[in-house]
């Protein structure tokens, strides 16, 4: 009897073990599995928030989900790479479609949705050179525009018109263009790109990448911190850099929610018919050949006038050392920097090293920035040290025009606030301090330490 109640005893506490070992299998399980999600969900939140405002010609002949080249993590893959997961009890959906989810969707995109299915098998499909070619002349044109917009703003808000801006003042002269630039961010860069870009990937970039990026300018904002330094003016140094900072950021979410509430009203009015937006769609997506050909020729028109306009102007004042030489000077070299930033664009999301490391760093517009910065910072020097008209003319025609391309605020001030919105706040202020930090540090190593070495005045 006592044998047999230790043989029972002994097949429970060996049913029990393995039940136990069971459990415990199940909770690593659960527990890798959880892990992995997480690392995984993090890696994407880090290569999109880096990917928010630019990631140059990689954005061409996709989309920015598909084309980044993440692996999303879901049910259907994760038994392929080898992850355990979970199977919750519920079975219902964990993102159930609900009228407010539904209400989201765009109504512009829901008759590029619907033409999407209804593609013609003999389409002609749109060349990859005609593409890229249509690209950057987009991005010239859309750039020059950028450059006399901010012009414009510039001589509006400054001591002339309004008096709100001044070169001695921690509100400084681009602080308007900065600010429209972010807010008009949030309207073509956030809420309406996807739209734009089911019509043309070309406009959505001339648009952003283009105009909005040529419009703002980091370099000048730099700069005009540095001259504040330089005479002794720490103080609105410090002022010019937080408010700025602070005004362009709330610019920018301004920019969404005006967007949002114009979308709201759009899909509850009578706009879509008396616009004719959804036929305008449908023409251009199923010819898209045609439509890109079209709009090449169109752009190359345009950037061959631009340019023979402001180079036939720039002969005729380029003596005079006049802010409208120095104007026509920054349109004609305007797109190149426009160029240079695009194609630096493309680091953004990739991170350091064959690994990846820190991905959540956009590097491209961090590079494009900071070199602007330090190439603004060097010209100003150089009109110290020379100081004859035409010297003048010509570094302030590149510094207005080249660098004020190659250097912008609108995409920086997306990606800080798509930072700021994830689960990782802290990023966005160490995205911006490092910026504001190494321009600022280099840029007086550049150009302080010369004036204040050789006296400049």
């Amino acid at each position: 009897m006592d044998h047999q109640y230790q043989e029972l005893e002994s097949r429970r506490s060996g049913s029990f073990g393995r039940l136990s070992h069971a459990s415990s299998s199940r909770r690593r399980s659960f527990s890798i599995s959880f892990t992995s999600s997480a690392q995984n969900d993090d890696a994407v939140e880090s290569e999109s928030v880096s990917e928010a405002g630019d990631i140059g010609d990689r954005a061409l002949h996709s989309n920015r989900i598909s084309e980044s080249g993440r692996s999303h993590f879901s049910l259907d893959n994760a038994a392929e790479n080898g992850i355990v997961v979970p199977i919750p009890e519920d079975t219902s959906p964990a993102f159930p479609v609900t009228p407010l989810a539904l209400e989201n969707i765009s109504p512009l995109s829901v008759d590029a949705i619907i033409q999407s299915g209804e593609k013609k098998k003999d389409e002609k499909e749109v060349p990859w050179l005609l593409e890229y070619i249509t690209c950057l002349l987009s991005l010239a044109v859309f750039g020059i525009l950028g450059v006399l917009a901010r012009y414009c703003l510039q001589k509006l808000f400054g001591p002339e018109v309004v008096g709100a801006t001044s070169d001695g003042s921690y509100m400084y002269l681009d602080l308007p263009s900065n600010m429209v630039g972010s807010f008009l961010m949030g309207w073509l860069g956030v809420v309406f790109k996807g739209d734009i870009l089911k019509v043309s990937d070309q406009l959505a970039i001339g648009l952003t990448t283009g105009f909005l990026g040529s419009l703002t300018t980091f370099s000048g904002w730099n700069q005009k911190m540095l001259d504040l330094s330089v005479e002794g003016r720490w103080v609105f140094a410090v002022l010019g850099i937080l408010i700025g900072l602070f005004l362009v950021s709330y610019s920018i979410i301004f920019g969404i929610e005006t967007a949002k509430g114009f979308k709201w009203l759009y899909r509850r009015s009578k706009m879509r018919s008396v616009c004719g937006i959804s036929s305008c769609f449908r023409a251009c997506i199923s010819n898209k050949y045609h439509c890109a050909l079209t709009f090449m020729v169109m752009l190359l028109l345009m950037l061959g006038l631009l340019w023979g306009i402001f180079g036939s102007l720039e002969k005729d004042e380029f003596n005079t050392g006049s802010s409208e030489a120095q104007l026509f000077l920054a349109c004609i070299v305007g797109p190149f920097g426009v160029w240079i930033r695009w194609f630096l664009a493309r680091l953004n999301g990739r991170g350091l090293g064959k690994n990846g490391m820190v991905k959540w760093m956009p590097f491209g517009t961090l590079a494009a920035n900071v070199l602007a910065a330090c190439v603004m910072a060097a010209l100003a020097t150089l009109k110290k040290a020379v100081k004859t008209t035409s010297c003048n003319t010509i570094a302030s025609g590149i510094q207005f025009g080249l660098l004020g391309c190659l250097s912008t605020v609108s995409t920086f001030i997306a990606e800080f606030h798509a930072m700021r919105e994830s689960t990782h706040p802290w990023r966005a202020y160490a995205y911006a301090a490092i910026t504001f930090t190494i321009s600022f540090a280099l840029g007086t190593l550049i150009y302080s330490v010369p004036v204040w070495a050789r006296g400049y005045n």
